[in-house]
């Protein structure tokens, strides 16, 4: 009978190659992605150590937190060796580096161009699959007040009401408002649809007054901006 070989474990692995070890001795900084991941799910398969099925996930990604920040526990499941328990505290902890980067946003903040205004909006859009629309309301120092998402899709499109974005803006008193929509598909083109929602917004803003101060598509780590493009 041939034996079958199979990958020794991460417990017979030299002392400074395994995760925890290597984390005491040099600091979490000193491993990388699958070895942090490896130590969230503490064990692999009879084929591949933790940091191995890691790897395998991460390259399925992109080796991107950001993309495999967007892989559902039905999606991580489907990894041999990963199950309902592994797949969600992989899911829990790209759901704390999403949180993470919400809560370094000063809620005071001014904006000030299109890019103050796609550094707001990234860590909401970064992970979404289906495409969702926020309002930005601010005061007369540009100063934001709140954010609020008036809309939520599916896969190409959402659906925004005007009288909701207005409604938003007076409760809070706010004298500016900028919009921010994601598209899921990477293609920061805006459609025919959205230049219907902005020229809508824009004529609304007119007769009550309220500064109308972007239109900004957030699509992966690019954006198109009706400002910058001399359209608003």
């Amino acid at each position: 009978m041939v034996a079958i070989k199979t990958k020794p474990s991460i417990k017979e692995w030299p002392e400074d190659e395994r995760p925890r070890e290597k984390a005491f001795k040099h600091g979490v900084s000193s491993l990388n992605k699958a070895e942090l991941l490896a130590i969230l799910i503490g064990s692999g398969t009879v084929e591949d150590s933790a940091v191995s099925l890691m790897k395998k996930v991460l390259a399925s990604c992109g080796d991107s937190i950001a993309e495999l920040a967007k892989l559902s526990v039905e999606d991580l499941c489907s990894f041999k060796g990963i199950g309902p328990a592994k797949a969600i505290t992989i899911v829990a902890v790209c759901e704390l580096w999403k949180r993470r980067q919400d809560d370094e946003r000063n809620p005071l903040e001014r904006i000030l161009s299109s890019s103050d205004l796609f550094r707001y909006f990234y860590p909401l859009m970064c992970n979404l699959t289906i495409e969702e629309c926020y309002v930005l309301l601010l005061n007369n120092m540009n100063r934001v007040i709140d954010h609020v998402r008036i809309g939520s899709g599916g896969f190409t499109s959402t659906t925004v009401d005007i009288r909701v974005v207005m409604r938003e803006a007076l409760m809070k008193r706010a004298t500016a408002i900028a919009l921010c929509h994601n598209h899921p598909s990477g293609n920061t083109r805006p459609s025919s649809e959205d230049d219907r929602i902005t020229h809508s917004l824009l004529s609304a803003c007119k007769v009550m007054n309220i500064r109308f101060l972007d239109h900004i598509v957030v699509a992966g780590d690019n954006y198109y901006s009706y400002l910058d493009e001399a359209r608003i």
